[in-house]
């Protein structure tokens, strides 16, 4: 039967910060709190030192209605209590992959990389929700051990869990995961038109198609056929998921 410790890999072992890595995270909270306070995503923080949560927001998508506080005291005993049973193997499984990935990549580029998947959390009432999880580096170990990670939670746009990525922030590739294959595979990320991006932003303004084609000078019928490509190209089926992958992956 799975356990907290099961979430902390021997290839990440932080048994002791030195006081020099401990000058980087010097106040840093202070940043965290007032950029969770512009977003509507959730968003925390891990300590693998403490095998807990430095920081959780009080945004509520991953409360799963809990106050923040509470969800800081649980730690990793909240996904035991709030994570669909199939979907903890799988993060048990991510986990394992994660540090694997990033024992391959050189010390000084690990904090490049971001890692995506999605998941179901399940708040007090039984309800389901399909989130985005993403997790970047904030503090690594002179060692090059992964010390303090932030996680950033939104609605995902996908139908079911996995859907496990890597990015690097300095090139166009993703790598994604293939659970039935059980292997790595190199990707181009999704690239948009300017005319989509252009019809994106002024979606995520609120605007209807009448609007956005007022507004940029063409046709309804014109926004209709560059949305339907759009939806195509992101495997999306409305607006919404369609903001929804574009932000998730960085495309705006």
């Amino acid at each position: 039967m799975a356990d907290i410790d099961d979430f902390f890999s021997l290839l990440n072992k932080v048994d002791n910060v030195s006081e020099e890595d401990q000058k980087q995270a010097v106040n840093y909270l202070e940043s965290i709190d007032a950029f969770a306070r512009t977003t509507y995503k959730s968003l925390y923080v891990i300590d693998y030192e403490k095998q807990g949560f430095d920081y959780v927001s009080d945004n509520p998508l991953f409360l799963c209605g809990n106050t923040a506080k509470e969800v800081k005291k649980m730690g990793y005993a909240f996904y035991f209590k709030h994570v669909v049973e199939s979907d903890l193997e799988l993060l048990l499984k991510i986990n394992t992959l994660g540090f694997e990935y990033y024992e391959r990549v050189p010390v000084q580029e690990r904090k490049d990389y971001t890692i995506f998947y999605d998941f179901h959390l399940i708040n007090k009432i039984g309800e389901k929700t399909l989130i985005n999880h993403k997790m970047t580096p904030l503090f690594m170990t002179s060692e090059g051990k992964l010390w303090k990670a932030i996680a950033i939670v939104s609605l995902s746009s996908e139908s079911e869990s996995g859907n496990i990525k890597v990015t690097n922030r300095k090139n166009n590739k993703v790598v994604t995961y293939d659970l039935k294959g059980d292997f790595w595979k190199e990707t181009e990320l999704v690239k948009l038109t300017s005319r989509e991006k252009e019809i994106l932003k002024h979606s995520t303004r609120g605007l209807t198609i009448n609007e956005i084609a007022e507004a940029i000078f063409v046709s309804p019928d014109t926004i209709k056929f560059h949305r339907k490509k759009l939806f195509e190209k992101l495997g999306v089926t409305n607006i919404s998921e369609a903001i929804t992958y574009a932000t998730n992956n960085k495309l705006l």
